[in-house]
């Protein structure tokens, strides 16, 4: 192995730096991963007030069933034995709430077909043909279809041509279709006309052939991959924040530490958003026009966050996901002023056992502008003010009053309710002005927007949401093809293929 034997740093403990920590391990190396804050896990942290646990960023996953596609990855991450799942309801796991009408999106692809049938019946044959396009879309690639006889595109595709818009327009002429298909519009954070469909098709497979929530909350994920990492010899660091990547004149050398600690290192990579991480590297290894396009990228809308309490067993557990739209269009809920926000939210109840009858705690989630909460940037979490305070509270009634409005009955039942801002969000999942999935990728202009694993400088490298794809699918995929760089693209995939053939 190309690899065998070297020392990795890995620079952050979000997925992408786990896992890749957690393949590199498995394949040989050293691996060291340091993270700057007192918690692991980037945006699979929780956090717990008065007794009730709260997720941060990993609400629900998808292809879990055995030997669907994230379970194969699980199952080469030796995840399955420690990650409890609820199953969320095979006939409508997710709601889409068009002003006053509902859909249900079903699981499978006849189910999808024939629930959404019965709300337009003159679109069977459009429905069909839009799952056979989503399919082969996804299957292009194969790191999605497992089929690795093909190499020759591990990114995707063909299809950075065309916006996830567009192609839902071609699919079918009813606009109320086109915006239920687009509903999960938030687990993207879609922009019309921009968004690829090479990553609304990764979703939209993802879940449809099946939905879970992680019981007990998705820090489970961090726990196994630390776990698994130390076990092969691996060393996982918090409060280790990484100020400088130290190069001579061909390579990285070292990781300097706040501390002013130094690891030397043979492998460097990055599970910090890009513009950071280019930051860390003073060397003229990096080109001027590099990090000038780097510094530049533009990144997708954040978000508010309502984590609510419930009296005990006063409100009935919904196995489903809940997404709302005040407006005429799916796409336009990042353009909100102050009168209309929110033109769009989400409600998910969180999972904490088996068999779950009553809903201890949800989440109510909204898109928010960073320059909403900018005025505030510089100040530090707990000390930022009263009218930061007030602010939050203010925007909080509001979207409690909305879900009042199409869950009638929860606002009496509110036991607490605590909220998150985007720089809530920045702060404490690292993410870039809180940017819920990193980079905005355009699809009219592909190569501006694309964050390969490569840099530069032969020894250091980029992983997490920012290269590939953004969600725990394409966090895992993009980790693969970091990885490849270092062990070999043959080893993985033979690695991936005795995982298939189990």
């Amino acid at each position: 192995m190309k690899g065998e034997n070297k020392h990795a740093i890995i620079i952050g403990s979000g997925l992408g730096g786990l896992v890749c920590g957690y393949i590199l391990a498995k394949n040989g190396l050293r691996v060291t991963v340091l993270e700057k804050n007192r918690q692991a896990g980037g945006c699979l942290q929780t956090f717990t007030r008065n007794g009730a646990k709260f997720e941060t960023g990993m609400h629900y996953i998808g292809s879990m069933k055995k030997r669907q596609l994230l379970y194969n990855y699980f199952d080469y991450l030796s995840l399955i034995k420690d990650i409890r799942l609820n199953q969320l309801d095979e006939s409508g796991f997710d709601i889409i709430s068009l002003k006053d009408n509902r859909y249900p999106i079903a699981t499978g692809d006849d189910a999808f077909i024939e629930t959404l049938s019965r709300f337009f019946p003159n679109e069977h044959s459009n429905l069909v043909n839009y799952r056979t396009n989503v399919h082969n879309i996804v299957s292009t690639s194969p790191f999605c279809s497992f089929n690795f006889d093909n190499l020759s595109s591990l990114y995707s595709p063909s299809d950075f041509d065309i916006s996830a818009s567009h192609f839902l327009e071609q699919t079918t002429a009813n606009t109320v279709l086109q915006n239920v298909l687009a509903g999960n519009n938030f687990l993207y954070a879609g922009v019309y006309d921009k968004t690829p469909l090479y990553i609304y098709s990764l979703i939209q497979e993802f879940y449809n052939n099946s939905a879970f929530r992680i019981i007990g909350g998705s820090d489970s994920i961090t726990r196994s991959l630390i776990s698994s990492i130390q076990k092969m010899g691996g060393k996982v660091y918090t409060n280790s924040k990484v100020v400088e990547i130290k190069c001579d004149n061909h390579s990285a050398t070292t990781a300097v530490l706040s501390t002013s600690e130094c690891i030397e290192g043979d492998y460097f990579i990055s599970d910090l958003h890009p513009a950071r991480s280019i930051e860390l590297l003073s060397t003229p290894l990096i080109k001027k026009v590099y990090r000038k396009r780097i510094s530049n990228l533009q990144n997708t809308i954040s978000n508010f966050t309502v984590y609510l309490q419930f009296k005990q067993n006063t409100i009935p557990y919904i196995n489903s996901n809940f997404y709302h739209y005040n407006c005429d269009s799916v796409w336009n809920g990042e353009k909100y002023n102050e009168e209309e926000w929110p033109m769009n939210f989400v409600y998910m109840h969180i999972c904490n056992k088996e068999n779950q009858q009553y809903a201890d705690t949800a989440i109510l989630l909204a898109y928010m502008r960073y320059e909403e909460v900018q005025r505030w940037e510089d100040t530090v979490s707990g000390n930022r003010g009263t009218d930061y305070l007030e602010f939050k509270e203010r925007k909080a009634e509001r979207l409690i009053d909305e879900l009042e409005k199409q869950m009638p009955g929860t606002k009496q039942n509110i036991l607490h309710y605590y909220t998150s801002s985007p720089l809530t969000y920045r702060d404490y999942t690292g993410t870039e002005q809180g940017s819920m999935y990193g980079i905005l990728h355009d699809y009219a202009d592909p190569y501006s927007s694309l964050v390969l694993s490569k840099t530069n400088i032969p020894n250091v490298f980029f992983c997490g949401q920012n290269t590939n794809a953004h969600g725990i699918l394409g966090v895992i995929i993009g980790c693969f093809i970091t990885c490849a760089e270092i062990v070999g693209i043959q080893t993985l995939v033979g690695q991936l293929k005795k995982i298939k053939e189990q």
